[in-house]
């Protein structure tokens, strides 16, 4: 079959489908988990066992080690979870009017807010350009199809995570979005799931039925059941234009065998052996004693076997050069041939030839114009070539009829263990057949120029740079694509047979391409030159491969080929974001037909993630065990469900019994509700330009955290705004300590990190300034640092205001990736006066740097970073002498002017963050107060913390003798070791060091604590010795 010439080819109009409608939200209402009180003193129980440990961690100068994750999923504990209640009909605006609830929870955050941002358009273009902060430009992307047959792991989730940050940032900052969702019709495992499907309900089989009746049980099925997908993404947040939402209409494994293994296969009645290197003897015809032992994995292509072939310059046969060989089933002559490809050190260095079945063979056969035997049928039964006593027969069954008759014959010589590489089909699990098949394909070469040249140009640019060799090499090798599937499911190849000039028996067939009948008719009258109603044309059954149609995906989407607005706007694409596996599959043939059938790149920009793997750096595999719905990690699920979802797969009881294994020891308690927003943010945290991302739940799980610390800081900032609360116009903000300048430079720094980073595509970058900002900067600092001056009387204007402005802004950076979190909080801020502000955090205004670059200070941040410094060795001097509710008196010496007045300008946070009472400065020379502790915070400055009356040393030393026992263990335990190498060193240098700085913090404290003995003895005590 001829080629088909791209050029020639105009594909039939993509059509597009409207969603399926979005789920109904359930009646909500708040829930507690059993047993509730029970659980709440173990909560209890356990945060006070957790502070233990971490003053102990403090006074030890270490952080305690890393956990394996099941160790990790142990300290999870059920969580309370509230449930939004308010009757609300499907697409209305969530009711805000009620209290926050005391904790976050993902299920009460995320409800309602979906169908409302879908039914108020938010993520149309068309809205997105009628917003006050609108830029006038566009940015566009699709979304890797996936497969309509399955579900998205968290491999996707990945996927959907950077896409819908970057989306989400555009549509705030004011650009015209269009993302554009769709789902791949997946030709091979769709039409696999519906013949299963046939035979389990209706014990009809494909062939039963006609081409129309079988497509029709296929739309049936994807209409019905192929919307998991969807319901997915929209779970993630995914701010997809679903009105615009596209439908594009197999993989082989490779598995290796160590040997002799056996595998249970499709149809086959008995189990089979593969790996195996079965020897056969092929007589020389003239010489009664002498053969070629010939070495074969596939003893039932003997029948299809047309030579048997040498190295030319293997000295084992020169002599048999030209030779003829007698086939050992049917005792044909078969030529001995010489070829370069054949390697002489393999085997017996003699390969038989069985173009039919065999790539490689097939190509050595069109070498030497060797006519090929087909002797396994499409059903993998022997074909009538093989004569009556194989004909029918399965495959397999004849390989072993074969073997039987060859030792009959006295020309099977034995067998041997023999690793290979074996295909097998992911969708049946039967062993791949080759067969030869008349095919179409498309020219690549030039195209390959093209695309190779547009990268090398800079017009398309790969993201991360070392992504460019693999494509340059790959589009410099390139051979013609084979677009041919023989299906039914899929878009059928647009190419007609020209019956009657078929019927004239010319040597090649007479083929004309059209995008309907009608226009294959015209072509093929103005080539034969007859009337095109007196010719007979019939389509070719097999339809295109799905990468084919999914390489049209960028621009059938937006309504090509016709001449759509869409087309106009928003094509090109501004950028293609997907993971590093498709760069050659999907993204290097978008370009190439992109640039074909459009005269355009597609995008001008690609921007590839990496793998997902699991925490001990395992590719995500269903026989792992390992692969995670992103739904199990959003909404929590029992162990015993991961287990049922295993069973309920396709894998081989031993593949199972390991998944199950591995599942029991990752999730012994099942995986803890995260919610969308932690789950989300999580992924973005690893940085789309890395190396693989190693993820792990217990670090979803931190980041759930993370969102509840927001929540319980926004409820602080609601109940201290209060009912009365008027936000002031930003341009008005005038903070009034040096406290509230400086968050507000940490606002500013912030907004310029996550600027910097969203322009880059470096999420990573973001999610760390948000993260800093949120829980260091605002929750750790600023917020405990405001609370007793809110406390004041009266009460200041300026702090309420900052708290909000910070609030504000804080979640609009937020927005793009915890959309829910951010929309939920942002909903119950006080409404700016002077007009209304956005509907929805989702159209609201994204802070831009330059906005906020008045209040960004360096020069102070630099110097609180000194103030934070000495807060840490006030807390450490608190931890070793273990004043837990005390509130010890601290005096600040230094002998440089500008660090004294630093301290002056910072005495009132000092003290609250260091959790000490009244905190002065000490004049240069002066000496301290008897019965103080003195510890250094600098080469210039000192601090002095008072103990006199809040320590009793007779107490106190016992407990410092105890601890440092314990250190002194683990110090000792460490020398015994003998060095180690690497990273693993260095950590044991470390730990090292901290343990003997340790060491030395209590035997200063200890002697300290002795002199306060001496100097103000408790009555009836004696001095110390």
């Amino acid at each position: 079959m001829p080629h088909l010439p791209l050029t020639s080819f105009r594909p039939p109009l993509w059509g597009l489908r409207p969603s399926r409608g979005l789920p109904r939200s359930r009646p909500l209402s708040t829930q507690s988990e059993p047993n509730g009180s029970a659980i709440s003193r173990r909560n209890r129980e356990a945060k006070q066992k957790r502070l233990r440990e971490k003053q102990a961690s403090l006074e030890a100068g270490i952080a305690p080690k890393s956990k394996s994750p099941a160790e990790s999923s142990k300290a999870w504990t059920p969580k309370e979870r509230v449930l939004y209640e308010i009757p609300t009909e499907h697409g209305e605006k969530k009711d805000v009017s009620r209290p926050l609830p005391p904790a976050y929870s993902p299920q009460y955050v995320e409800a309602a807010w979906y169908p409302w941002w879908v039914r108020e358009g938010f993520f149309k273009p068309e809205y997105q350009a009628r917003l006050p902060q609108a830029t006038g430009e566009t940015f566009s992307m699709c979304i890797p199809p996936p497969n309509v047959t399955g579900s998205l792991h968290i491999g996707h989730a990945l996927t959907v995570a950077i896409q819908d940050a970057l989306v989400r940032w555009h549509r705030m900052r004011g650009d015209r979005v269009l993302w554009v969702p769709g789902s791949d019709h997946a030709g091979i495992a769709t039409q696999a799931v519906v013949e299963k499907q046939l035979w389990k309900e209706r014990g009809v089989r494909r062939h039963e039925l006609s081409r129309e009746d079988f497509l029709r049980e296929v739309w049936k099925w994807k209409e019905e059941k192929g919307g998991e997908i969807c319901e997915q993404l929209r779970a993630l947040g995914a701010s997809l234009d679903w009105d615009r939402e596209c439908f594009t209409m197999d993989t082989v494994e490779s598995r290796p065998l160590p040997g002799r293994t056996e595998l249970q296969l499709p149809g086959c009645p008995t189990p089979v052996s593969f790996g195996l290197l079965f020897s056969v003897a092929f007589p020389v015809d003239g010489e009664p004693d002498a053969e070629v032992v010939v070495g074969t994995t596939r003893p039932e292509t003997l029948p299809g076997d047309v030579a048997v072939a040498v190295h030319p310059d293997d000295s084992r046969y020169t002599h048999l050069h030209g030779r003829q060989l007698c086939h050992p089933l049917t005792g044909q002559l078969l030529p001995l041939i010489t070829d370069c490809t054949v390697q002489p050190h393999l085997g017996t260095g003699a390969v038989k030839v069985t173009p039919a079945h065999s790539p490689a063979d097939a190509e050595l056969g069109a070498r030497h114009g060797l006519s090929p035997r087909s002797v396994i049928a499409e059903d993998g039964t022997m074909t009538a070539l093989c004569e009556d006593w194989l004909q029918g027969l399965h495959r397999f069954v004849a390989r072993e009829k074969i073997l039987s008759a060859l030792r009959e014959r006295g020309l099977f010589r034995g067998l041997q263990n023999h690793p290979m590489v074996l295909p097998i089909c992911s969708r049946s699990g039967d062993v791949v057949e080759y067969l030869l098949k008349s095919q179409w394909f498309v020219r690549c070469r030039e195209m390959g120029e093209r695309a190779a040249k547009a990268v090398e140009s800079g017009a398309l640019d790969l993201s991360p740079s070392f992504h460019q060799k693999n494509w340059q090499h790959w589009f410099s090798h390139i051979g013609d694509w084979c677009v041919s599937r023989q299906l039914w499911w899929g878009h059928r190849i647009p190419a007609y047979l020209v019956v009657e000039e078929h019927a004239k028996g010319e040597t090649e067939d007479f083929w004309v391409v059209g995008r309907t009948e009608a226009e294959a008719r015209e072509v093929a009258a103005e080539l034969t030159g007859r009337p095109g109603a007196e010719l007979t044309l019939e389509r070719d059954p097999d339809v295109l491969d799905t990468w084919f149609s999914s390489a049209l995906f960028p621009f059938s989407a937006l309504g090509w080929p016709r001449e759509t607005p869409d087309l106009a706007r928003f094509y090109p694409l501004s950028l293609l974001e997907t993971g590093s596996d498709l760069l050659l599959f999907w993204v290097g043939r978008m370009v190439m037909l992109g640039t074909q059938l459009t005269g355009q790149l597609p995008f001008s920009k690609v921007l590839l993630h990496s793998m997902v793997r699991d925490r001990q750096g395992r590719k995500m595999s269903k026989s792992l065990g390992n692969v995670l719905d992103p739904r199990d990690i959003i909404s929590g699920v029992e162990l015993q469900v991961l287990q049922d979802k295993l069973r309920d797969g396709n894998l081989d009881p031993a593949e199972l019994a390991i998944a199950a294994s591995a599942q029991r020891k990752d999730f012994p308690h099942g995986i803890p509700e995260c919610g969308t927003d932690a789950l989300r943010f999580t992924l973005c945290s690893h940085g789309a330009l890395g190396g693989d991302l190693h993820l792990s739940v217990s670090e979803v799980l931190s980041f759930r955290h993370f969102c509840n610390k927001i929540w319980n800081a926004l409820r602080f900032i609601l109940n201290a705004l209060g009912e009365e609360f008027i936000p002031q116009p930003a341009e008005e903000l005038s903070p009034a300590s040096r406290m509230d300048t400086w968050i507000l430079s940490c606002l500013a720094r912030t907004a310029q990190d996550c600027e910097r980073g969203f322009l880059t595509c470096e999420l990573s970058l973001v999610t760390h300034a948000l993260h800093h900002f949120w829980l260091h900067n605002l929750c750790d600092v600023y917020l405990e640092a405001v609370k007793p001056v809110l406390s004041h009387s009266p009460r200041p204007l300026e702090p309420p205001q900052v708290l909000f402005f910070c609030a504000d802004v804080g979640l609009r950076l937020l927005a793009p990736l915890m959309p829910f979190l951010a929309e939920e909080l942002w909903q119950r801020l006080p409404p700016r006066p002077g007009g209304p502000s956005a509907p929805s955090i989702c159209v609201a205004p994204y802070p831009s740097a330059r906005s906020l670059e008045h209040w960004h200070q360096p020069e102070l941040e630099r110097r609180f970073s000194r103030v934070q410094e000495s807060v840490q060795v006030l807390r450490a001097l608190r931890a070793t002498y273990q004043l837990t509710k005390a509130r010890p008196r601290v005096l600040l010496q230094s002998s440089e002017p500008g660090e004294q007045g630093l301290f002056e300008a910072f005495l009132e946070p000092l003290g609250i963050l260091g959790y000490c009472g009244a905190v002065g400065l000490l004049p240069p020379g002066a000496a301290a107060p008897s019965g103080w502790v003195q510890a250094a915070l600098s080469d210039t400055s000192q601090a002095y913390m008072e103990l006199q009356g809040l320590v009793d040393p007779q107490t106190h030393l016992p407990r410092l003798a105890a601890r440092r026992h314990k250190l002194q263990k683990q110090l000792d335990g460490l020398l015994a070791q003998p060095p180690s190498e690497g990273q693993a060193e260095t950590q044991r240098q470390q730990r090292l060091s901290s343990l003997q700085l340790e060491l030395s913090k209590l035997d200063k404290a200890a002697s300290h604590l002795r002199q306060l003995m001496d100097d103000f003895p408790s009555p009836g005590s004696s001095p110390s010795p």
